[in-house]
C-alpha cells in the first residue's frame, strides 16, 4: 500500500516537472520570438553607432536618422553632444560617449558614467551633418509634452525640412490640442510637402494655401521650391499667385516696419532736439555743444552700470535717468555762466566759442573713459520683440517712444503750469519788456540752458540702448536735432515734435527708395525751399521781440 503510495506520487511529480519543463520552454520560444520580430532600442541605436565608427560625414548623417529614430532614452543627449562637439566614438572597444557642459562623460548607450576616455575620438560633424541634426531634433521634439518644444521643433522643420519626418508630424496633428503648435506644425508640414518631389498634387496645394498664409521670405522660398519641381499648371498657377501675394503682403508689412523705425527715430530726434529748442528759442544761442550734453547722458548710463552692484544691475537705465539730467544739466549750468553769457549779443562768436566746448569735452571723456565704444547692458524689459503679423516691434525702441512722449508732456507741464514756465515763455517772446516787468532774465537764461541741456542728457540714457555709446556719439545728432528745431519753428515745443515725426518717418521712407546719404540730400533741399518760404518754421512765436 505505501509502495503504491510512492509510486503514485512520484508519477504525479514527473509529469508536474515535464508540464513546467514544456512552459518554460514555450516562454523562452515566444521571448526570442518577440526579440527577433521587434527591434529594441539597442538594436536600432547599434545600427546607427555603427556608422559613426566609420568617420564619414554621409554615413554620420545616416546615423543621425538612426539615432532620432530610435526612441533611445539618451537619443536627444547624444544628438545634442554631437551638434556641440561633445560625442565620442572608441571603434575598438565599439563604445559611444557624450560629454555634458559640465564635462561628465556618460556611455550614449546605457547612460552609465564613463571615467576612462582613453582610445576615443572626437566624431566630426559638416554643414550636411548639421543639417540633418536639425531636422533630427526637429522630429525628436514634435513630441514632446511641452508645447513650447513641440513649437520650437516645428520651427526648426520649417527651416530644415525632412521628407522623413512627415508620418511624425502627421501623427502629432492628428492628436494636437494647442492651437499655437497646431498651426506651427502645419506650416513645417507644409514646407516638407513642398521639398517632396514625390508629393502628391493634392497636397502640394494645401501646402501652398498655407505657405501663403504664413506670409514671409522663408514660406516664399519654400512655394519657389515647390514650384520649380513641378510640371502641373495648376500648381504652377497656384504657386505664382501665392507669391504675388507674398510679394504684396511684404512690401507693405516693410512700410509698416520703416513707419516703426521712423517713428522710433523720430522720438530719438525729438529728445535731442527739444532741449535745443528751449536754448535756441529763449537765447537764440546756436549751441554746438548740445550733441555733448547727449554725450554726457550716455555716459552717465555707462558709469551707473559700473557703480551699481551686480544684483542691481537691471535698475541702471531707470536710476540712469535722473542722473543724466543732473550732470547734463550741471554742465550746461557751468557752460552758461562761463561762456555763453558773455556772447549773448554776438551769434557768431558763440557759435565758434560752443564748437570749442564740443571739442574740450569729447577729449574730457576719452581721456576718462577711453576713446573705444562703452558697451551699455540693457536690462531685461528692454530686450526682446513682439512680432506681429511682418511687424516686429522692439522693446527698446518701444521704450524710447514712451519716453519720449513722457519727456514732451513734462516739458509742457513746466511751461504752462508754472511760474519759470511762464517767465520763460515771456523771455522768448519780449526780453527786454519781461525784464522790465521784473524778470531776472539772466536767471531765466540759466535755469533754460539747464533745462534743456538736462533733456539732452536723458536723450543720451535712450541713445545708449540703440546705439554705441563714444565720444562722438552727439555729432551725429546736432545737424538734425538743428533742422527739426528751424523745421517746426524756434522754441515751440509742438513744432519740435512734428518736426521730428516728419523728418524722422521721411528719413525711413525715403532710405530704401534712394539710399541712406541720397534721402539725407533730398530732406537738406526741402527743408532750404521750406525756409524760404517759411523763415519762422511751421509755428512761429508770437510776440513784439520776435515779429520785429
Amino acid at each position: 500500500m505505501t509502495h503504491a503510495i510512492a509510486e503514485t506520487i512520484l508519477s504525479a511529480h514527473l509529469r508536474l516537472r515535464a508540464i513546467s519543463t514544456h512552459a518554460f520552454a514555450l516562454l523562452l520560444a515566444a521571448l526570442l520570438l518577440l526579440s527577433v520580430s521587434t527591434p529594441t532600442h539597442a538594436d536600432a541605436l547599434d545600427e546607427a553607432f555603427v556608422k559613426l565608427y566609420a568617420d564619414n560625414f554621409q554615413q554620420t548623417e545616416q546615423a543621425v536618422a538612426g539615432i532620432a529614430a530610435s526612441g533611445a532614452p539618451h537619443a536627444a543627449e547624444t544628438l545634442d553632444a554631437l551638434r556641440d562637439g561633445r560625442l565620442f566614438a572608441n571603434a575598438d572597444a565599439k563604445r559611444i560617449l557624450y560629454k555634458t557642459t559640465a564635462g561628465d562623460a556618460f556611455d550614449a548607450m546605457t547612460g552609465g558614467k564613463v571615467d576612462n576616455l582613453d582610445g576615443f575620438k572626437k566624431v566630426r560633424i559638416n554643414n550636411g551633418v548639421r543639417r540633418a541634426l536639425d531636422a533630427a531634433m526637429g522630429a525628436l521634439g514634435v513630441g514632446a509634452a511641452d508645447p513650447q518644444r513641440r513649437i520650437h521643433a516645428a520651427h526648426e522643420l520649417f527651416n530644415n525640412p525632412n521628407p522623413t519626418t512627415l508620418p511624425i508630424i502627421d501623427a502629432q496633428l492628428a492628436k494636437e490640442a494647442n492651437a499655437d503648435a497646431k498651426s506651427a506644425l502645419e506650416e513645417a508640414r507644409a514646407a516638407i510637402v513642398a521639398a517632396t518631389p514625390g508629393a502628391g498634387n493634392a497636397d502640394a496645394l494645401r501646402a501652398i494655401e498655407a505657405l501663403a498664409a504664413r506670409g514671409d521670405k522663408a514660406a516664399q522660398n519654400h512655394i519657389a521650391t515647390l514650384a520649380a519641381k513641378r510640371d502641373d499648371p495648376a500648381i504652377r498657377t497656384a504657386a505664382d499667385a501665392a507669391i504675388a501675394r507674398i510679394d504684396r503682403s511684404l512690401f507693405l508689412w516693410g512700410l509698416a516696419q520703416n513707419g516703426w523705425y521712423g517713428l522710433s527715430t523720430a522720438s530719438v530726434l525729438l529728445l535731442a532736439a527739444i532741449g535745443l529748442a528751449i536754448t535756441f528759442g529763449v537765447m537764440g544761442v546756436i549751441n554746438m555743444a548740445h550733441g555733448e550734453m547727449v554725450m554726457l547722458g550716455a555716459y552717465s548710463t555707462y558709469a551707473m552700470q559700473m557703480l551699481l552692484p551686480a544684483s542691481m544691475t537691471n535698475w541702471s537705465v531707470p536710476l540712469a535717468l535722473p542722473l543724466a539730467f543732473v550732470v547734463s544739466a550741471i554742465a550746461g549750468v557751468v557752460i552758461e555762466r562761463f561762456v555763453v553769457r558773455y556772447l549773448y549779443t554776438r551769434p557768431l562768436d558763440t557759435l565758434l566759442a560752443t564748437w570749442g566746448v564740443s571739442l574740450i569735452l569729447q577729449q574730457a571723456v576719452r581721456t576718462l573713459f577711453g576713446a573705444s565704444n562703452r558697451q551699455v547692458y540693457s536690462p531685461p524689459f528692454l530686450s526682446g520683440a513682439y512680432h506681429w503679423g511682418g511687424l516686429e516691434i522692439t522693446n527698446n525702441r518701444l521704450w524710447i517712444i514712451l519716453l519720449s512722449g513722457a519727456v514732451f508732456a513734462a516739458l509742457l507741464f513746466v511751461l504752462h503750469a508754472t511760474s519759470f514756465g511762464l517767465q520763460m515763455r515771456a523771455v522768448t517772446q519780449n526780453r527786454r519788456m519781461a525784464s522790465a516787468m521784473g524778470i531776472s532774465t539772466a536767471r531765466v537764461d540759466m535755469m533754460a540752458f539747464a533745462l534743456g541741456s538736462g533733456v539732452a542728457g536723458i536723450a543720451g540714457v535712450a541713445l545708449s540702448q540703440i546705439d554705441n555709446v563714444s565720444p562722438n556719439l552727439g555729432q551725429g545728432y546736432i545737424v538734425d536735432s538743428f533742422m527739426v528745431v528751424v523745421f517746426g519753428g524756434v522754441g515751440n515745443l509742438w513744432g519740435a515734435a512734428l518736426g521730428a515725426v516728419t523728418l524722422g518717418l521721411a528719413n525711413k521712407i525715403l532710405e530704401p527708395l534712394i539710399g541712406a546719404v541720397q534721402g539725407q540730400i533730398a530732406l537738406l533741399v526741402f527743408i532750404i525751399l521750406f525756409i524760404q518760404k517759411r523763415p519762422r518754421g511751421l509755428f512761429a512765436q508770437k510776440g513784439r521781440a520776435v515779429e520785429s
